[in-house]
């Protein structure tokens, strides 16, 4: 009975709606990848939403948002509105806040590279040097 009481939202369009994803054709091509579950489990673009749910987003593959739906909407609106239709998890927050930190801290790979690609005339030693190998002395 309390279903039929409260509508849900599908998904895609409340994900639409809470500016997760910019078109809802976006939010259903992830959720059909896996990338979305709904209390734990695989959803399917049509599942409806209650509020209490919680949702689990993997938007990069380093960071998984775990979020409770608070409200929901099936218009998009302004960020401010879209951001009251959920709220993040402590965890989560911790998680994506411990990533963020790693990323400043680990020094860039392209730091590692001293000088950049070799110009033409570095290519030409480099051709001559493999040429003129030791291993093919004469004497």
């Amino acid at each position: 009975m309390s279903d039929k009481a409260t509508p849900g939202v599908r998904l895609d369009k409340w994900l639409w709606a809470a500016r997760f994803y910019k078109t809802r054709s976006l939010a259903t091509q992830e959720i059909d990848k896996g990338r979305v579950q709904v209390n734990g489990l695989a959803a399917k673009p049509s599942r409806e939403l209650k509020p209490g749910d919680l949702l689990e987003i993997r938007q990069t593959a380093q960071s998984a948002r775990s979020i409770k739906v608070v409200a929901l909407s099936h218009v998009r609106g302004p960020a401010p509105v879209a951001q009251a239709l959920y709220e993040e998890t402590a965890e989560s927050i911790a998680r994506r806040e411990e990533a963020a930190r790693q990323r400043r801290e680990t020094p860039e790979p392209a730091l590692a590279i001293e000088q950049g690609r070799p110009t033409k005339r570095d290519r030409r030693k480099l051709a001559d040097w493999d040429r003129w190998s030791a291993s093919i002395d004469p004497d």
